[in-house]
């Protein structure tokens, strides 16, 4: 309860004017409103938590600590401007493969789930640094952004717990299609 209050005071502190990224904003408001900005980073990101859920220690704890690593990396070279081709496909490809992960409840070793989700974090990384607002501080953007992408990942690991029960399977695994699906939807064009 306490963690939602928190959430939500921080949101609340956002200017609605400039919600989203590349306004005048910058600072920690947009990083923490940039992973939430579109649906293709929210999948790939709760499909993470989702994931690690399904695979159990360590991995409920490993997978949403390797992916905002590899992220902020990354985010800083793109940041740099150092770039990344494929980064629109990477993240589409991110749902598709994440959500499918979790669908089929597929439960590689440790080391193949780590760096899958690591070489998709790679390209959502690069796709907020080279998006860092003009007017931003890229270290308290950078800050907000990777803590925005660990409550989704906590979301995706709460939800993830569900598996436990067996109606919870379904819905854990339905959650999955509609990431897999929906990823398939932006590397298509369709969304």
């Amino acid at each position: 309860m306490k963690f939602a209050w928190v959430l939500t005071v921080l949101l609340c502190m956002a200017n609605p004017g400039f919600a989203h990224v590349g306004q005048d904003l910058g600072g920690l408001a947009a990083g923490l409103l940039h992973p939430i900005s579109g649906l293709d980073h929210i999948a790939a990101m709760v499909a993470v938590g989702l994931w690690g859920g399904i695979l159990g220690a360590p991995a409920i704890w490993l997978l949403p600590v390797v992916f905002p690593l590899a992220m902020a990396l990354a985010g800083a070279a793109g940041a740099a401007g150092i770039p990344l081709p494929g980064v629109e496909t990477g993240i589409a490809l991110s749902g598709v493969v994440l959500g499918s992960m979790v669908l089929f409840a597929v439960k590689p070793a440790l080391w193949i789930a780590a760096v899958l989700v690591g070489m998709f974090a790679v390209f959502h990384g690069h796709a907020h640094g080279t998006e860092l607002p003009e007017a931003a501080n890229p270290m308290v953007y950078a800050v907000g952004f990777v803590v925005s992408t660990g409550v989704l990942h906590l979301i995706g690991v709460a939800v993830g717990q569900l598996g436990q029960w067996p109606i919870g399977k379904m819905v854990v695994r339905a959650t999955g299609a509609a990431i897999a699906v929906a990823g398939g939807a932006f590397l298509t064009g369709m969304a």
